[in-house]
């Protein structure tokens, strides 16, 4: 059995592992391309989106796939619900692998906003506003005059920062709780602003801010397909070999 693994995160990252230890099991790997040099995955890797639903369709009938596990951001929902759809209308099995929300807890000042727009709502003039949401997202926050914005990136950018008041950060992950307490002490930064993409990796920002008791503007998830879902990697490797066993069946 042939796996379109669509990845781009730790979790894809470990399961493109397992896949290239498991007897029976071909596994392919796609990238959107958003970072320049994507650290190399185990097993072989496209570059780049799939453009059209009739491309992505084209790909499975081309590279005779019979399962694609999808464990792309959870704030990629539109590749996510393409997927999904496509899947169904091909008769293709499809897996999300989504991780858990985070969850806020002693100490921590969260306010729960939907759009990027809404963080203006909250965040008075003046203030310094960490924005560990990707540049992607920065015309959200073009309403939030006044403030100095810090975007952080794992590339350098291209170009200036596209409206006055931001700078660019870059800086490649992991980072440690004790970095980022040392980052957002030196930077005077008020606010963080975060997806609730959930997850271990990334949770460091999180209990920096929880210490330093700074507040943050936490945008909640899109709702993810109506589709099968796991939220490990351990529960998607044993799925996966669930496939494999039925499809070698079969």
């Amino acid at each position: 059995m042939k796996v379109l693994l669509l990845a781009g995160t730790a979790e894809g990252r470990a399961i493109a592992k397992g896949l290239s230890e498991m007897p029976g099991v071909s596994g392919m790997a796609s990238l959107a391309g958003a970072v320049r040099a994507p650290a190399p995955l185990p097993i072989p890797t496209r570059i780049g989106g799939f453009g059209t639903a009739e491309g992505f369709a084209q790909v499975l009938h081309a590279e005779r796939i019979g399962l694609v596990v999808d464990a792309t951001h959870p704030f990629a929902h539109r590749i996510s619900a393409r997927s999904a759809r496509v899947c169904a209308e091909q008769g293709i099995a499809y897996l999300q692998v989504l991780r858990p929300e985070w969850v806020a807890g002693p100490g921590d000042a969260w306010t729960m906003i939907r759009r990027e727009e809404d963080a203006a709502q909250h965040i008075a003039p003046g203030s310094c506003v960490f924005l560990a949401t990707g540049r992607q997202t920065l015309g959200g926050f073009e309403n939030l005059t006044g403030r100095r914005l810090i975007c952080r990136q794992i590339d350098p950018p291209d170009d200036a920062f596209p409206f006055p008041g931001g700078e660019y950060l870059v800086g490649r992950p992991p980072f440690s709780v004790e970095d980022e307490i040392a980052l957002f002490s030196r930077l005077n930064v008020d606010w963080l602003v975060v997806k609730n993409a959930g997850g271990a990796a990334s949770r460091s920002k999180l209990d920096a801010a929880r210490a330093l008791g700074m507040p943050v503007a936490m945008i909640t998830r899109p709702s993810p397909p109506d589709a099968e879902s796991v939220t490990t990697v351990e529960a998607a490797l044993a799925r996966i070999k669930e496939h494999a066993w039925t499809n070698a069946s079969s």
